[in-house]
């Protein structure tokens, strides 16, 4: 198949969305099918363009003109591009276009593979109808919301990472909804990479329970309920340590008000497997996500996961064998639910190793090979 992949984030820029298209492009060029990847250039990018990368790994990577978005200064939006596009694939004509963006330079893919008779499916990666609340911005939730069920709507289907997300978009009026969960790479997130030289350097001694957040310091991600769990753990045992993996617009003002926590910035492959391994517990307070990428990944290092009841959380943590979760929105339940655990020590190594046994059965092959019969069966509907 020639395949073309439109996103707003792709690696360099590393985030749950970046890494599970990098792991879908890679296991599709594996699988000898032709992958372009058209996104917006980032920062330190070459200015002109387009530009081919990557054709040696098996892919190549389209970049287009783009602007910083709102609250997001580390990622670009990608500039309509329909001339472009047009122009492209008129002569290296893709079999299926997958939009993994809903901004304007997916409109414009989308825009430009309706004309050309080209199958497109798309997918829903981020809540963005639910991020504006945080950002001042209400009142546009319903105007966000149409437009996402208007653009999802016009494509063949709509890939979501897991039935909860099915069933609630559906209650929208969101068509031709399609379940594709997320792997994970469980060779690389791993308790064995835990490292008590890392641990030493947050100043949390062997037996000091440590607690990580990995992700976006930021409103959406509700670190503020983090913040007050960990500091109920504190009344409970003093020595209870938190690191805050990532970065985002409230770091300056947490490190600025909590100069006791550690700020480990952003990390990456083995360094941030590293940082899972070392901690014991994940505390994972957010409520806006699709999935939520770094759920496995901490399963897969065998820590214990707290965290509300969805998305990935509910679809492989079972409160009390492998982790704890409470109901979404329950702030109160939340925080007691990290008391119980800091309380109960003698229950977190069959806690772990649950963890970790979950994890293990989640595969990217089979992820990888259920999107290429999924295309497939696009191209030959069409």
């Amino acid at each position: 198949m020639q395949i073309a992949l439109i996103t707003e984030t792709y690696p360099p820029e590393v985030n749950g969305v970046a890494l599970t298209l990098n792991r879908l492009v890679g296991g599709l060029g594996n699988r000898r099918h032709k992958v372009t990847v058209v996104r917006p250039r980032q920062r330190g990018e070459p200015p002109n363009g387009p530009r081919i990368h990557n054709a040696a790994d098996g892919f190549e990577q389209w970049l287009v003109p783009g602007w910083p978005i709102p609250f997001y200064n580390s990622l670009r939006v990608g500039s309509p591009a329909s001339g472009l596009l047009s122009k492209r694939w008129q002569v290296v004509r893709p079999d299926v276009v997958h939009i993994a963006t809903e901004g304007p330079l997916g409109y414009s893919a989308l825009k430009t593979a309706r004309r050309l008779g080209i199958p497109t499916s798309s997918s829903f990666h981020t809540n963005f109808h639910q991020y504006g609340g945080h950002y001042g911005m209400r009142f546009g939730r319903g105007v966000v919301l149409r437009y996402l069920r208007w653009f999802h709507n016009r494509t063949a289907c709509t890939l979501v990472p897991t039935d909860e997300m099915r069933a609630r978009l559906a209650r929208f009026h969101f068509e031709r909804l399609t379940v594709l969960s997320r792997g994970v790479d469980a060779r690389l997130f791993s308790p064995t990479k835990r490292s008590e030289a890392l641990r030493k350097s947050w100043g949390a001694a062997p037996e000091d329970p440590v607690m990580i957040h990995v992700g976006r310091i930021a409103a959406e991600k509700n670190i503020d309920l983090a913040v007050e769990t960990y500091q109920a753990m504190r009344l409970i045992n003093p020595r209870t340590r938190l690191v805050l993996v990532g970065d985002g617009p409230l770091r300056p003002t947490l490190a600025a008000k909590y100069r006791e926590f550690t700020y480990a910035g952003i990390r990456r492959s083995e360094d941030l497997a590293a940082h899972y391994a070392s901690a014991d517990l994940f505390l994972f307070p957010s409520m806006t996500e699709t999935f939520g990428n770094v759920v496995i990944e901490a399963l897969a290092s065998g820590l214990i996961v707290a965290g509300y009841d969805y998305a990935a959380v509910r679809q492989h943590v079972r409160s009390g064998i492998n982790g704890f979760s409470v109901k979404l929105g329950d702030k109160a339940a939340f925080s007691q639910m990290g008391c119980d655990v800091i309380g109960k020590r003698t229950t977190w190594p069959a806690l772990r190793a649950a963890a970790r046994i979950t994890a293990q059965a989640i595969s990217w092959e089979v992820i990888v090979a259920q999107f290429e019969t999924l295309l497939a069966g696009l191209i030959k509907k069409n």
